[in-house]
This record gives C-alpha cells, sequence and structure tokens, in this order.
C-alpha cells in the first residue's frame, strides 16, 4: 500500500496547474499547499508536487484510478490542455496489468501518467 508519492518539479505553479486539470475529472482535489509543494487526494492528500529540492533526472510513471471510461477521457483531455503531452490516447488495454481502459500522458517535468478504469 502506497502512503503518499512526491515528484520533485522545475515550477511548481506549471506543475500545479496541470494536476489540478487533470485530477479534477478524477475527483481529487488540492489539500495541501505550503512548503513549495502541492498535495492532492480525495479524503486526504497523498500525491505531491514539489520544488523544494530541486528536479532530478530520472524516470517516474505515477497511475491515477479513474471511476469510468468518461473520466480516463476527461483526465486526459484536461491534461493535454493545461499543457501535458498525450503519449497514448484513451484505449483499451486488454492484458495489461494495470487496468482494462487507460491513456497516458506525459507531465509538463517528463513524468509519465497514466489515467486507468481497473480490471478488478
Amino acid at each position: 500500500m502506497i502512503h503518499h508519492v512526491i515528484l520533485e518539479v522545475d515550477d511548481l505553479e506549471r506543475s500545479a496547474a496541470f494536476y489540478d486539470a487533470m485530477l479534477g475529472p478524477l475527483g481529487w482535489r488540492r489539500h495541501y499547499e505550503k512548503e513549495q509543494t502541492v498535495g492532492w487526494g480525495i479524503a486526504k492528500p497523498v500525491f505531491f508536487v514539489s520544488a523544494g529540492h530541486g528536479a532530478r533526472a530520472g524516470f517516474g510513471l505515477v497511475s491515477f484510478t479513474a471511476l469510468g471510461i468518461a473520466a480516463v477521457k476527461a483526465a486526459h483531455e484536461a491534461g493535454v490542455a493545461a499543457g501535458g503531452q498525450s503519449t497514448h490516447e484513451p484505449h483499451g488495454t486488454n492484458g495489461r496489468p494495470s487496468g482494462s481502459y487507460s491513456a497516458f500522458l506525459r507531465d509538463p517535468d517528463g513524468y509519465d501518467v497514466e489515467i486507468t478504469v481497473g480490471a478488478d
């Protein structure tokens, strides 16, 4: 079980606007905003972006669960409109462990983001 995730970013305002737009259709909202860090969640913050330590080279992927196909599409569209780059349009993902319907984007700092309806 994951307690929380923090991604270091170059431009906190740009990244916060991207995640506000992308996470809104999934029912997430900002719960935390101080000390160069912004956090989102449904009931409490579990996903954070921070400009406090400086972004470092590397790879990261974060996958967010959507409540349905419409939410996957809406989050993908909002993320692209807010500066993200689509890497895979919303589509079925049969045979993949992450879900049955997903979309993928790259956030403004280059992190990969998946929005998925689980196959549970």
